[in-house]
């Protein structure tokens, strides 16, 4: 037998703070060893709490904390005639925030200036931080880490639906690693620097789209317009332009819009071939499939994701087989943008009913209409003729009333590569800046925990 005298730990009694063999658990050295490790109580104090009593007629910013270290935020903005609760506590800057029934998966957060004006209800806990033992943004970091929020959820206590640490626990029971001040502040600034270059990446990305956006419309003769207005009052619209009589049909800033294209209109059913493409798994000669459905579909990366699935098991709207070349649109809630070209890796998958399928021809670039499709004026045709409540969405027939610019093939070539060209750059910036966020709290827990 094996001897397990080797899984047994001592405790100096000198050391002996509580009766709990779950707390010497986590007591097990998990942190780095170049760093302290001390109880919250050694930074976290009780905090002077001041009152604020509830007026009917003013307005007050009641405050939450998001799990997994998302932090502090503003919940709701609210009139005091609509709380039931009359007292509520005043936050302050520096303050650790969490809600005391329910504290699992790392739902703490740091009061930040922005915040100093909002509220917290009596649900609420607050503890004063020591700035100068713990910079506050390194704390929030802590809660950040999923490796953190495992070691933190170790000490919760109650019913499935409110788990909870205790505020006097939490200072008087617990450990976490605590470097000194100006290591926090170097691991706080390194963390920073990677997200500071993230998110000037997702910037440069969202740039780009905007880039794309308005190439289209340069290109075609259009005028790039504002998002929507309510549309209201006496409408007028040429008859030859009426191709249905019911009142949610047109929005004539579309219409007068797309009338002023360098190019002839043409509706998508006039140019584009809608083959079908059926598919029966009585006939499918395999025992598995791969399988898109819309949520498979990025707008930058197209299909990312199949599901590998097994004949038997296939969804009921596992019925149509794609080939390579074809431009998938998503006609359940069009406006997410579900629309990709398949490539060979995707040749023969199976699709979802749920698309509607065009193939390739040499009469048109499908990059240029899934382009356009993406574009302002393909959105919003799409959303006026979608129907449906909680899952709107547009049929077949009313897919190909969509008016499309329609250039000479050169010149959709033409706009397909640059676009594509375009997108790659959007592509690479996305998957840097990912990396980046990724990379920047993995070297932190690097640094925090044991190697």
């Amino acid at each position: 037998m094996e001897n397990n005298l080797t899984m047994i730990h001592t405790v100096a009694f000198s050391e002996l703070n509580v009766w709990d063999v779950k707390t010497f658990f986590h007591l097990t050295d998990i942190f780095n060893k170049k760093y302290p490790v001390v109880l919250f109580g050694e930074f976290l104090k009780k905090p002077q709490i001041d009152k604020v009593q509830i007026k009917d007629s003013e307005e007050y910013k009641i405050l939450g904390a998001r799990a997994y270290g998302k932090g502090a935020f503003v919940n709701r903005i609210v009139k005091g005639k609509t709380l039931k609760m009359r007292t509520y506590q005043q936050a302050k800057v520096n303050h650790l925030f969490w809600c005391k029934v329910d504290t699992k998966n790392g739902a703490f957060g740091i009061i930040t200036e922005d915040l100093a004006d909002g509220v917290g209800s009596s649900n609420m806990t607050f503890a004063k931080i020591d700035i100068n033992k713990a910079n506050p943004e390194f704390v929030q970091l802590l809660f950040g880490s999923k490796k953190i929020n495992e070691y933190m959820d170790g000490y919760v206590s109650g019913t499935t639906n409110r788990k909870y640490i205790k505020p006097d626990q939490l200072r008087d029971e617990i450990k976490i690693v605590l470097p000194p001040i100006s290591e926090q502040n170097r691991l706080v600034d390194n963390y920073k620097l990677k997200i500071n270059l993230a998110e000037e990446q997702e910037r440069k990305a969202i740039e780009i789209e905007d880039e794309i956006e308005t190439f289209i419309f340069n290109s075609l003769g259009l005028s790039k317009l504002d998002v929507r207005a309510n549309i209201s009052g006496l409408q007028l619209i040429k008859f030859k332009n009426l191709d249905r009589w019911d009142v949610l049909t047109k929005d004539l800033r579309i219409i007068n819009g797309l009338e002023t294209s360098l190019y002839p209109l043409k509706k998508l059913g006039e140019v584009f071939s809608f083959p079908p493409k059926s598919w029966n798994k009585k006939e499918f000669k395999e025992d598995t499939f791969n399988y898109i459905e819309l949520g498979a579909i990025d707008e930058v990366f197209g299909v990312t994701e199949v599901k590998h699935i097994a004949v038997k098991d296939a969804p009921s709207r596992a019925t149509q087989q794609v080939s390579t070349g074809d431009l998938i649109i998503g006609t359940t809630r069009p406006y997410l943008k579900r629309f990709a070209i398949i490539t060979e890796e995707n040749d023969g998958d199976i699709c979802s009913s749920g698309f509607a399928i065009i193939e390739p021809s040499s009469n048109y670039d499908l990059n240029f209409l899934k382009e356009f499709l993406f574009s302002y004026y393909g959105i919003e045709q799409l959303k006026n003729r979608m129907t449906g409540g909680s899952y709107p969405a547009i049929t077949s027939t009313e897919l190909k009333e969509i008016l499309i610019p329609f250039p000479d093939i050169s010149v959709q070539k033409e706009i397909g590569r640059t676009i594509f060209l375009m997108k790659k750059e959007i592509g690479e910036l996305k998957l840097q800046a990912e990396h980046n966020r990724t990379t920047a709290i993995n070297d932190f827990e690097q640094e925090i925990f044991k190697s």
